[in-house]
């Protein structure tokens, strides 16, 4: 065979293959196989489904919905964070990197391990940041803010201050 016939049929059977494995039915995991099936599942999650939970790991008020992933276990998560009004955050930091967008409301972000608001920069809805593991941080919440929240799990929070810690009260 000549080397450009090679080639053509070389092609065409990678294109015949990437077909059938596009043409493949979709397979629905269901919400109790989603923390392991992560990224290789497709999931929608509209506001109505959202099952808000406390959150034991902050100070009393804040609710948590889950989008993605189990936040108890190694991989990627996503998930949601409503803030009462007022709400404070007491420094704190976690081990992977933390990506926050702020859906409504306003975040008021600090960096230091003593929460001086004189230093804390205003993110209102439509701002992200991204903070690096280890870096200390504060927030308080001016009105009801609600927050989309990236990481790699399991989610840890350590506060800087350990009388700070609810779970230790």
């Amino acid at each position: 065979m000549r080397r450009t016939t090679i080639i053509v049929l070389a092609a065409m059977a990678t294109l015949l293959a990437i077909k059938g494995w596009a043409q493949q039915p979709v397979q629905d995991h269901g919400p109790a196989s989603d923390a392991k099936a992560g990224a290789s599942a497709h999931k929608v999650v509209t506001p109505d489904t959202l099952k808000w939970e406390d959150v034991k790991s902050l100070p009393p008020g804040a609710k948590m919905a889950m989008l993605e992933g189990d936040p108890t276990e190694e991989g990627f998560i996503a998930f949601r964070i409503k803030l009462p009004a007022n709400y404070k955050v007491p420094p704190h930091y976690h081990p992977c990197p933390e990506r926050v967008t702020v859906l409504s409301g306003t975040l008021h972000l600090g960096m230091g391990e003593k929460a001086d608001q004189s230093a804390a920069t205003a993110l209102t809805a439509g701002s992200y940041t991204s903070m690096p593991p280890q870096m200390r941080h504060f927030a308080w919440a001016e009105g009801e803010t609600v927050l989309q929240m990236a990481t790699i799990g399991p989610w840890v929070i350590t506060y800087v201050n350990p009388a700070d810690d609810p779970r230790k009260k």
